[in-house]
């Protein structure tokens, strides 16, 4: 994950289960009926009562069907029967009144989230969305809900259906069939009768093993402590405390796996929740968790305390040791590659051979290179370290590891982590367990888990249908780039070749669909119905093993490292990969059946977002093989951070007036150019593809809007959501996506196309005289 740009896409299912796509063929003398009104230069508007008045005639509350008036009229209807989730669709013909019904009420949904009195050149986000939380008020269990939240909601409903599928009698327990392993740790998380049981003793024993947390012994013997080896140990189960350790492709030679170091994350969000002293609120809740939890496993409230508050302390000298996301944006700055011995030199204090050996489950050679990202934060760690009590260290160090072993505990345990997240994020109420369950073997067990989802659900034409659409989108950013006029010609040359170069997967993995292939991924993962918390741990060690056994291995680009039953896509900019599984190939991003207006102005916009994150601030600086290096001539260079600080000011002058912050233009600027880019070289795609098919019926019933118009509307109403004060400030200050209404309002106001498809003047705020675009 941490090479791999994303895109958090999330999604809706627009409550509708299926989708139809019409092509009604027109002779010339054939006009639509007057009942369908086409958004037109009627927009142009004199006074807002007119605003209100042409509004009300484009998107009309009463469902009309459209009619043809002319007799010559051949009329052909590709319908798709899916199932009530996520159906593979199959071909019928024939009128299908079901159908007709969802469709329509597809169309009903789509129009009762907006707001037809507002004007779509004031605010194209309140047109579009200005109803959506009337209608979908924020859940008591999230911080947030968007259109994201709803598909995902959707998707767990459908991933616990298959989890809780009868498993077959005779079958062993220890089963080496990789769905069966996945079916077995969902049922270890929900059987809450042996959790409560138990109670915390699992944690502790494992505690115990790791030589004791000192704030639940207050005989602790300092003497024995060896920071080190508890840093490497915890490693073994995944977790990054103190030094962040991984195998991956070195960033400069992405056909070679290389260790790798850096910083790691805190306790809080970012640094600033520990510096500022307006997260002084966040700071307190956070040390009463710590107290909560520490005396739910046996500490006394006064040791807990004192303990609390030199821990913080450390943490609090840990985050000024650390640097800010806006030191880190230049990758190739902060990059330093060495061997073990050169480290051990730099940095002497750590043993690092003994650390690795660990860690890797075998002999490192001192010329063995390593990476490292954070060196003055290495430097600065060691001396902060020597200043430090052990007690305090394994305090921290254990903390930071027994917050995450928890939430495999009883629900004591989530109660204090309920508390702690309604004062950071605002959320009112715990998740149901199931909820939790099934996230929990989706990231753990993802490929098994797909596995089942892709067999009952995935529409296979879906694939190749997509991989059409990616090749057009390519053409377009190919296009584009032929025509801009900041570049040069060897540049251009160069990232033709990177955008040709990119690799494509879609929907999953083929080797999950083979039952061999499968259960040799999880061979090693031993799972037990009674024993949650322990198939945890066999997991996050199992996780951490494959990582490790990279070291040495030949890179495979073309292997897949994500889940397919998951609403988001990825671009990886060390293997030039753009990935969308399974889990987004859905409405409103797509269907197969959908007018290609919405396809385009969903699944379209996502890939030409992860087309473009090749060619972002950061992307940029990678070549087609994913090599980090100078080839940019000085002149492109300079016309990109030029366009990119266009960027940069435009979103932070944004002001998000619930919690009176800005939007960090700067932290957000790498999924500012993509969201832009990738409208433009959507858009251009659907009017090639328009061209091509002229007498296609790119509308909705009801939604008198021609299909230009949906296309930006449907990209519109996936970003339509609320979220909470406290979460919202949050995002602010961690995110590197901008909050969604500005996504839409940002993006829009730089497309030359949306203010010609909805006629909006020159100098309307949703198309400014001055424009940003990089791509």
């Amino acid at each position: 994950m941490r090479s791999r740009k994303t895109l958090k896409y999330k999604a809706t299912t627009i409550e509708s289960t299926a989708s139809i796509r019409t092509t009604r063929v027109r002779t010339k003398n054939c006009a639509p009926s007057s009942s369908r009104t086409t958004i037109s230069k009627s927009v142009l508007r004199t006074n807002q009562t007119r605003v209100n008045k042409v509004v009300d005639t484009r998107f009309p509350s009463t469902i009309r069907t459209p009619v043809c008036q002319s007799s010559t009229t051949k009329t052909t209807t590709t319908l798709a029967r899916i199932s009530t989730r996520f159906g593979k669709a199959r071909e019928t013909r024939g009128p299908s009144e079901k159908l007709k019904k969802q469709i329509f009420a597809a169309a009903k949904i789509m129009l009762k989230y907006m707001d037809r009195s507002a004007d779509p050149c004031e605010d194209f986000y309140q047109f579009a969305c200005g109803n959506w939380a009337k209608h979908n008020p924020i859940p008591k269990d999230k911080a947030a809900y968007d259109t994201f939240e709803m598909i995902r909601e959707s998707l767990d409903s459908v991933l616990k259906e298959l989890l809780e599928d009868p498993i077959p009698k005779g079958l062993q327990l220890y089963t080496d069939d990789a769905t069966l392993k996945a079916k077995y740790l969902y049922r270890s998380c929900m059987n809450y009768e042996i959790l409560e049981q138990r109670m915390e003793r699992p944690l502790i024993q494992l505690l115990d093993e790791l030589g004791g947390w000192p704030i639940l012994r207050p005989n602790w013997d300092p003497e024995k402590f060896d920071w080190l080896l508890l840093v490497a140990q915890l490693r073994l189960y995944n977790n990054d405390i103190l030094i962040s350790e991984w195998v991956a492709p070195d960033i400069k030679n992405s056909d070679q796996y290389v260790i790798q170091f850096d910083q790691t994350s805190l306790g809080l969000p970012t640094r600033d929740y520990f510096l500022q002293p307006s997260n002084t609120i966040y700071l307190k809740a956070y040390k009463n968790y710590l107290i909560k939890i520490s005396t739910l496993l046996g500490a006394s409230l006064q040791n807990a305390t004192i303990d609390a508050d030199e821990l913080i302390e450390f943490e609090t000298k840990l985050a000024k040791i650390t640097s800010s996301p806006d030191e880190r944006r230049n990758v190739s700055e902060l990059y330093q590659r060495m061997s073990i011995g050169e480290l051990r030199t730099l940095v002497p204090q750590i043993n690092w051979h003994r650390y690795l050996t660990i860690v890797l489950a075998r002999p490192t050679n001192v010329s063995e290179p390593v990476v490292v990202y954070a060196l003055q934060y290495i430097q600065d760690l060691v001396n902060l370290l020597s200043k430090t009590s052990p007690r305090t260290i394994a305090n921290y160090l254990l903390w930071r590891f027994v917050r995450h072993r928890v939430n495999n505990l009883d629900d004591r345990f989530q109660e204090a982590k309920q508390k702690f997240y309604y004062i950071l994020f605002g959320r009112e109420q715990a998740p149901s367990r199931w909820k939790n369950c099934v996230a929990q073997v989706n990231s753990n067990m993802g490929m098994a888990v797909g596995s089942m989802f892709v067999k009952k659900y995935f529409d296979e034409k879906s694939k190749n249908d997509t991989l059409a659409m990616t090749r057009d989108i390519q053409r377009s950013f190919r296009e584009l780039l032929n025509q801009t006029t900041w570049i040069d010609d060897e540049t251009k040359e160069l990232a033709t070749e990177k955008v040709n170069a990119m690799l494509l997967r879609i929907g999953y993995p083929d080797f999950i669909l083979q039952s061999e292939l499968l259960n040799e991924r999880y061979k090693d993962v031993v799972i037990r119905p009674d024993k949650y918390f322990e198939n945890t741990l066999n997991i996050l060690q199992h996780l951490t093993r494959v990582e490790q056994d990279r070291l040495g291995s030949p890179v495979n680009k073309t292997l897949w490292n994500t889940a397919p039953a998951v609403v988001n896509a990825y671009y990886s900019r060390s293997k030039n990969r753009i990935m969308f599984p399974a889990g987004i190939l859905q409405p409103p991003f797509y269907h197969r059946y959908f007018p290609r207006s919405l396809n385009y102005g969903g699944i379209g916009v996502v890939i030409g977002h992860e087309i473009t994150h090749g060619f972002d601030d950061k992307g940029r600086l990678f070549d087609k093989d994913g090599n980090l290096h100078r080839w940019w001539k000085d002149e492109a260079i300079y016309g990109f951070h030029e366009r990119a600080q266009c960027l940069i000011d435009q979103y932070s002058h944004y002001i998000v007036s619930e919690v009176g912050m800005q939007i960090d233009g700067m932290n957000t600027q790498g999924e500012n150019i993509a969201d832009n880019g990738g409208i433009k070289q959507a858009f251009r795609a659907y009017e090639r593809w328009l061209r091509a098919n002229g007498d296609a019926d790119e509308t909705l019933p009801g939604l008198n809007a021609t299909g230009k118009q949906l296309f930006f509307l449907n990209f519109a109403q996936v970003w339509c959501g609320s979220m909470r004060p406290e979460a919202t400030r949050n995002k602010l200050k961690t995110a590197v996506h901008s909050p969604g209404k500005f996504r839409v309002i940002g993006t829009l106001s730089n497309s030359e196309d949306f203010a010609q498809v909805f006629y909006c003047p020159l100098g309307a705020p949703m198309n400014p005289v001055n424009k940003c675009s990089v791509w």
